[in-house]
């Protein structure tokens, strides 16, 4: 595949798990920290585990983690079971919990922006770009969890 074609997948992963660049966005806010890696900084073990809406930030963000594995252990050719429940089922977390989600989430992106380089697109081109989606639909999920966080703080 193209150079351009890496880059720019490249491009939107980073947007949506570190945050839009100098140069503006091209999806998400433009501030600063407005990546999965900056909504989910600051957030204590008791803030990722508030339900809101039936769900919590640290499950979304576990959620994503595990959805990087899949598609990294997909793309090796690795045989395993995908268990979607599995990834949904963290409520309530610990600060050392919480910490090892989020460095997990950190590993799984790096390993996966990597190893974009080196993986035939044309041949999974599509899970790439699934990746993105999925990711890009999360960090609006923790984005309007967070404002709910933020409302019920002040109560």
């Amino acid at each position: 595949m193209s150079e351009t074609l890496t880059s720019s997948i490249k491009t939107l992963l980073k947007e949506t798990f570190e945050g839009p660049g100098n140069d503006g966005s091209y999806y998400t806010e433009s501030r600063p920290n407005t990546g999965i890696f900056g909504t989910l900084d600051g957030l204590t073990a008791e803030d990722a585990s508030r339900s809101i809406n039936g769900s919590t930030i640290a499950a979304h963000s576990d959620h994503i983690r595990y959805y990087l594995w899949v598609i990294r252990t997909m793309i090796s050719g690795a045989d395993f079971e995908k268990d979607w429940d599995a990834s949904w089922t963290i409520a309530t977390v610990d600060e050392v919990k919480w910490g090892e989600i989020r460095e997990g989430l950190h590993n799984e992106y790096e390993s996966l922006f990597e190893e974009i380089d080196t993986i035939d697109l044309g041949k999974w081109l599509t899970n790439v770009n699934a990746t993105i989606a999925h990711s890009a639909y999360h960090l609006g999920a923790l984005r309007q969890m967070l404002k709910n966080l933020e409302i019920s703080k002040i109560d």
